[in-house]
C-alpha cells in the first residue's frame, strides 16, 4: 500500500513538474521581445575597407556595427571570464551565479559578486531597463530565457558588443576602441582589452577621459582576475599593468569628408559606402593641404585630386583645406566647384590642332599683336615672342598662338571634345567664343582631372569614378594616340618648380582672369594630379599665379602619391619625330584662318564624303581630292599618310577599321577635313 502511495506521488509530482515546465515554456515563449535589429552607424570606407568616416545614429550615439571575427580574442576571453564564466552553459539565466551571489550578500551584508548574466545584460540593453527593481530583474531574466530560445550565443555576444555603454554617447566595443585608441578593435593590447571589459560595469564613472583614476583600478581588477583564473599569461598581465590608460576620447576618422557626404546623399538607404580611396594617401594629401594653407591668409582655399588614369579610380580627393564653416567656406567641396581653368584647356586646343593637320610640334607660328573680330587677346605679360615653335608655345603657354588654333578649328570642335571626354562645361551667356580657350568657361577641378587622364591615357577618354562598382567601359577617343604622346612630351619638358625635382612630370599650370583661380595639373605613366587654390567666393587672389602657388603643390603632392614617377609610354609607331625642316611643307609655318585663300579653288576631299562609312580594299583607302593645289599632304588622324603627292588621288594605308579623321592639305596651306567610318 505504502508503495502503491510513493509511486501515486512520483507520478504526480512528475506531473505537475511537466506541467509546469511546460507552462514556463509556453510563458517565456510568449515574452514579446524588444526589436533585434540594433541601428548601427553609417560608414564610408576605403579601397581596401579602412574606416574613411562614420556617422553617429538617430540619437546621436557612435554605435558602430561589428562581428565577431572583428574583435580581438583576448577581449572576448576576458569579458566571459570576468562577466559570465557560464555563458556558453546556462540558458540565459545562471541560477547557480544568482544563488552564491545571494548568498554572498547576506553573509557580508552588501553586494559582493552579481548574478547577472551577459544574456541579462543584453535584454537590459534592448529594454534600457534599469537593474535594481525586482520587476526589472524579473523582466530580464524572462527576456534573457527568450533570447536564449531565439538567438545563438554568438549572436547574443554580438548584440552586446553593439550595446555595451562606454560613457557618454559611446556604444558598443568598436566605437569604444575607435575612441580611446584610434583603432580597429580587431588586434587589442591586454591592457586595452581589459579596460574594454571594466568600463561597461560603471560607463561615466569610470571613463577614463573623466575619472581617470578610477578607470585604472578597475582595468587592473580585470587583470589581476585574469591572472588568478589563467585566463592570459602572466608575463602578459604584467606588462599590461604598467601600459598607460588614455586619459582623452580621440575624434573618429573624418578623411574625405565631402566626398563622404556625397557618397551618403547618393544611397541614402545603405549602411556601408566603399570608394575607391586610398585612406593613407587621403589623409597625406588632407595634411599637404592644412600646410599649404597655414600661412596664406584667412580666405585662400585649396582642393586635390588624385587618381589612377588606367583604371580611371580616384585615389584622393580634398575638397579644401578644413571641413569647417570659416571664412575659406571649408564645407563647400571645391573639387567639384565650376571654376575658370585658365590655360590649362589650352593642352587640348594643341592636340586637337595636331590631330587635324593644322600644326605639328616643330610647327612655326608667330606670337604677334592679333585681332580676331572685336577680340584682341594679349599674352598674361604682355608680350610677345614673334616666330615660335608650337612647342614653345604651350611650353610659355602663350596666348596668341593657342587663340589662332582655336580660331582655325572652331570653338565647336572643343566644347564636342570636352563633351566626349563626359566633361560638364558652363559657358557664360551660352555663346562659345574664342575667349573659351584662354578659361572663358567654368569646369571643375575633378572634371580637368578627368581630362588630362585622357591625355594621360593615349588620348581615350575614361570618366573618373569614386565608387566601387566594378569595371567601365573605355570611353570615347579624344586625341590620336600620336597627339596625345605629343602633348606629355611638351608638357614634360616644362621646367619644375625652384626647389623640385627634374622627373620629367608631365605638366600644365593656369591662372585664371583677375587672379581668382590657380591651378596645375600633372601626369606620369599610372597617376594624374590636380591642385586648384583660389577663394571659394570667386575674388581675386592678387598676384597668384598657378606656376608659383599650385605647381609646387602639385610636385609635392605626386610625392607622396608614389616614390618615383611612373615612367611615360614610348612614342607611338606613328608619330611623325622629325625637325620642322624634315615637316610637309604645309606643316612648316602655320597660316591663321583669315590669311588662307578662300576662293572656289580651296581643296575639298571628293571621296570619300564627309560622314560616310566606307569599306576598307587591302587595309588601304582610296581618297581624292578636287581643287587646290599640288602637291598634296593627306593626314589619318593627324598623322601624315602620303606627303608631297601630285596626283589627285591616293591610296592611304590605314591599321583598322573603326572612325578616322581625314585632312588633305595643298601646296598653299589650305585644308580640307572628313569624318568617316572604315570597316
Amino acid at each position: 500500500m505504502m508503495r502503491a502511495r510513493l509511486v501515486l506521488a512520483l507520478a504526480a509530482g512528475l506531473f505537475l513538474s511537466g506541467l509546469a515546465r511546460d507552462r514556463f515554456d509556453d510563458w517565456v515563449n510568449a515574452t514579446t521581445l524588444p526589436p533585434l535589429e540594433v541601428e548601427t552607424s553609417v560608414e564610408v570606407t576605403d579601397r581596401d575597407g579602412t574606416l574613411l568616416r562614420a556617422y553617429t545614429v538617430a540619437d546621436g550615439r557612435w554605435r558602430m556595427g561589428v562581428d565577431l571575427a572583428q574583435v580581438d580574442a583576448d577581449y572576448r576571453a576576458l569579458l566571459i571570464a570576468y562577466e559570465d564564466k557560464r555563458f556558453y552553459h546556462h540558458g540565459g539565466v545562471d541560477l547557480r551565479a544568482m544563488a552564491r551571489a545571494v548568498a554572498q550578500a547576506l553573509r557580508h551584508g552588501r553586494v559582493i559578486s552579481g548574478g547577472s548574466t551577459l544574456t541579462m545584460q543584453v535584454a537590459r540593453l534592448l529594454e534600457n531597463s534599469g537593474t535594481g527593481a525586482m520587476g526589472g530583474k524579473w523582466r530580464q531574466m524572462r527576456v534573457a530565457w527568450a533570447l536564449e530560445r531565439r538567438l545563438s550565443k554568438d549572436q547574443i555576444l554580438q548584440l552586446y558588443m553593439h550595446l555595451a555603454p562606454f560613457g557618454g554617447n559611446l556604444e558598443g566595443v568598436r566605437a569604444a576602441s575607435f575612441a580611446y585608441f584610434g583603432k580597429e578593435p580587431r588586434r587589442l593590447t591586454p591592457a586595452q582589452a581589459a579596460l574594454l571589459v571594466a568600463i561597461p560595469q560603471a560607463p561615466e564613472s569610470r571613463r577614463p577621459d573623466r575619472a581617470h583614476a578610477r578607470a585604472v583600478a578597475a582595468r587592473d581588477r580585470v587583470l589581476a582576475r585574469a591572472l588568478r583564473d589563467g585566463t592570459l599569461p602572466p608575463d602578459q598581465i604584467t606588462g599590461a599593468q604598467t601600459e598607460p590608460v588614455p586619459h582623452a576620447r580621440l575624434p573618429f576618422p573624418a578623411l574625405a569628408p565631402h566626398l563622404a557626404d556625397r557618397a551618403r546623399l547618393s544611397a541614402p538607404s545603405a549602411q556601408r559606402h566603399p570608394l575607391t580611396l586610398k585612406a593613407s594617401l587621403q589623409r597625406s594629401l588632407e595634411s599637404l593641404a592644412r600646410d599649404v594653407i597655414a600661412h596664406q591668409g584667412a580666405r585662400l582655399q585649396i582642393a586635390i585630386v588624385a587618381a589612377d588614369h588606367r583604371s580611371g579610380e580616384i585615389l584622393a580627393s580634398v575638397g579644401s583645406a578644413a571641413f569647417a564653416a570659416d571664412q575659406r567656406a571649408g564645407f563647400v567641396d571645391m573639387t567639384t566647384a565650376l571654376r575658370s581653368p585658365g590655360s590649362t584647356l589650352k593642352p587640348l586646343i594643341y592636340g586637337l590642332a595636331f590631330d587635324q593637320g593644322l600644326a605639328h610640334p616643330e610647327t612655326l607660328m608667330e606670337d604677334r599683336p592679333q585681332r580676331f573680330g572685336t577680340y584682341a587677346p594679349q599674352n598674361f605679360d604682355r608680350q610677345f615672342r614673334g616666330t615660335i615653335r608650337a612647342r614653345e608655345a604651350l611650353q610659355l603657354s602663350l596666348n596668341l598662338p593657342v587663340v589662332q588654333l582655336l580660331d582655325a578649328m572652331g570653338p565647336p570642335r572643343l566644347l564636342a571634345a570636352l563633351d566626349k571626354a563626359a566633361i560638364r562645361a558652363v559657358i557664360p551667356g551660352g555663346q562659345p567664343g574664342l575667349a573659351i580657350g584662354l578659361g572663358g568657361i567654368g569646369i571643375s577641378l575633378t572634371d580637368m582631372v578627368q581630362l588630362y587622364a585622357a591625355i594621360a591615357r593615349g588620348g581615350v577618354a575614361l570618366p573618373l569614378t569614386w565608387q566601387q562598382d566594378g569595371t567601365r567601359a573605355e570611353g570615347q577617343r579624344l586625341l590620336s594616340a600620336p597627339a596625345a604622346w605629343q602633348i606629355g612630351d611638351i608638357l614634360a619638358g616644362l621646367a619644375p618648380p625652384p626647389g623640385a625635382p627634374a622627373n620629367r612630370l608631365a605638366y600644365k599650370t593656369g591662372t585664371s582672369y583677375g587672379h581668382r583661380d590657380t591651378w596645375a595639373i600633372g601626369y606620369d605613366g599610372r597617376h594624374v594630379v590636380g591642385v586648384w587654390l583660389g577663394r571659394a567666393d570667386g575674388t581675386p587672389v592678387p598676384g597668384a599665379f598657378g606656376a608659383e602657388l599650385a605647381a609646387p603643390v602639385l610636385f609635392q603632392a605626386f610625392a607622396r602619391v608614389a616614390p618615383g614617377l611612373t615612367p611615360q609610354p614610348p612614342a607611338p609607331p606613328a608619330t611623325l619625330l622629325v625637325a620642322n625642316t624634315q615637316l610637309p611643307q604645309p606643316l612648316q609655318r602655320f597660316r591663321p584662318r583669315d590669311t588662307l585663300t578662300a576662293d572656289a579653288d580651296a581643296p575639298g576631299i571628293a571621296f570619300p564624303p564627309d560622314g560616310a562609312e566606307v569599306e576598307l580594299l587591302e587595309g588601304a583607302l582610296l581618297v581624292k581630292v578636287a581643287g587646290g593645289t599640288a602637291p598634296f599632304t593627306w593626314l589619318a588622324d593627324g598623322v601624315p599618310v602620303v606627303v608631297q603627292n601630285r596626283a589627285r588621288s591616293a591610296l592611304l594605308t590605314l591599321p583598322g577599321t573603326g572612325f578616322v579623321s581625314l585632312s588633305v592639305i595643298d601646296a598653299q596651306g589650305r585644308s580640307a577635313r572628313a569624318q568617316v567610318r572604315l570597316r
